[in-house]
């Protein structure tokens, strides 16, 4: 996953550079793994590649008397890139991740409709089990955000988000908010009856929510890399002050229970410098060690908490007399 969404970066600098198809450097991505490319991902604003589809190649396989495509392996990978600080596509880029760390949204921006029609396409026609979407930087925060809308209309598709965005504005303000909205539960709780009946609504929500997750993305987080780092911590919320132990390998052990939120990769090589921790070729690196945790902490609760809401109970409609 991580070497498609390389091709996603290369595709958009072989366009930059003018290279032609001899000498382009994106299909070298994707060829080894008996992969094609079928269409490039456009952003209209200034008509960059952010993204690419890529599909398994039955006739090259062949070819190499591969006669099976890998078990695990997609059908179809939509592959996103993140920020590239060219000067055809610095604007855009940084303008949507502006627009992550301002609003904590991707769904104003034109390559999230793109990506997110694209994605519901391929999987219409092949099936959602055989689709796959992937990013990296700010393409896993499209991917994470594209793989949540079509999950809320019951289309699951499987995500690989490589060192995904945590941190933003608007965050740091809700959490605040929840700050205060906690308290109060405090007081209400010693209030008569509060607190009773306050245990009885988590329990049959916590029950009730546990039945609805279906959609378990895949983040690949270094712990050094401040950018996605929040996501190992059970208890931060991803602040941008908040203070870097939650980089910290101690805080990210498994947590058990039915109430699974994302499947967590985690790699930690000590202090890092942050461009090391952030790069995209470590996770293809011969030596990459991995600490696989099932993790739930508050920001990836928060992340995917429109997922989980409940439906309004529905009313049975009154007999006529």
């Amino acid at each position: 996953m991580a070497c498609f969404i390389q091709a996603a970066y290369l595709l958009e600098l072989d366009r930059q550079e003018n290279r032609s198809e001899e000498d382009a450097l994106a299909p070298k991505w994707w060829l080894p793994f008996k992969y094609k490319l079928v269409q490039t991902l456009l952003d209209e604003r200034d008509g960059s590649i952010f993204g690419a589809v890529i599909e398994w190649d039955r006739s090259a396989a062949l070819a190499d008397f591969i006669l099976l495509r890998p078990s695990g392996a997609p059908r179809v990978v939509v592959a996103l890139r993140g920020t590239l600080l060219k000067s055809l596509t610095i604007r855009r880029d940084l303008e949507d991740d502006l627009r992550f760390l301002a609003w904590e949204s991707l769904k104003g921006s034109v390559r999230f409709k793109v990506a997110f029609d694209n994605l519901k396409s391929l999987a219409n026609k092949y099936g959602s089990s055989n689709v796959c979407i992937a990013g990296h930087s700010l393409g896993a925060g499209f991917a994470l955000q594209v793989g949540k809308a079509l999950a809320k209309e019951g289309i699951y598709v499987e995500a690989h988000l490589f060192n995904p965005p945590s941190v933003s504005l608007a965050m740091s303000l809700r959490s605040i908010g929840e700050k205060a909205a906690f308290a109060w539960k405090r007081v209400a709780a010693m209030l008569p009856s509060g607190g009773e009946t306050q245990a009885v609504t988590d329990k049959q929500n916590k029950g009730s929510i546990a039945t609805l997750k279906k959609w378990v993305p895949h983040l690949y987080v270094n712990n050094s890399d401040y950018v996605c780092c929040y996501y190992t911590d059970p208890t931060q919320t991803g602040e941008a002050n908040s203070s870097s132990s939650c980089c910290s390998k101690e805080n990210v052990a498994p947590i058990n229970g039915p109430n699974v939120g994302a499947k967590v990769f985690v790699l930690s090589k000590g202090n890092q410098k942050f461009l090391e921790a952030h790069r995209l070729e470590q996770w293809w690196a011969d030596d990459l060690e991995l600490q696989s945790v099932i993790n739930h902490s508050k920001l990836i609760s928060r992340q995917l908490k429109s997922l989980y809401q409940l439906p309004p109970p529905q009313q049975a409609p009154e007999k006529q007399r």
